[in-house]
């Protein structure tokens, strides 16, 4: 059975304004992990916690976790929308 650890790498880097790049699982815990009260209650970061769960138990859902991740990203206008 596979299971995520956090060296895990992401379905795809997520690379952020401040020029942090968010590459494994752990990267993407360990962001969620400094999300004010405000964020957390978004219904997108709730999406992205809550997908990003899934996949730890079902790691076939890590791509749509790190969609969520950098929809969540980008809707709080936080991700590099040039990239590389």
């Amino acid at each position: 059975m596979l299971e995520l650890e956090k060296r895990s790498p992401l379905a795809f880097p997520i690379t952020l304004k401040d020029g942090r790049i968010l590459a494994t699982v752990g990267d993407a815990a360990d962001y969620l992990s400094t999300l004010n009260a405000d964020q957390r209650e978004r219904g997108y970061w709730k999406t992205a916690i809550l997908m990003f769960n899934n996949a730890m138990r079902e790691p076939s859902y890590l791509r749509i976790a790190t969609i969520n991740m950098r929809s969540a990203l980008v809707y709080d206008r936080l991700a590099d929308d040039v990239g590389p």
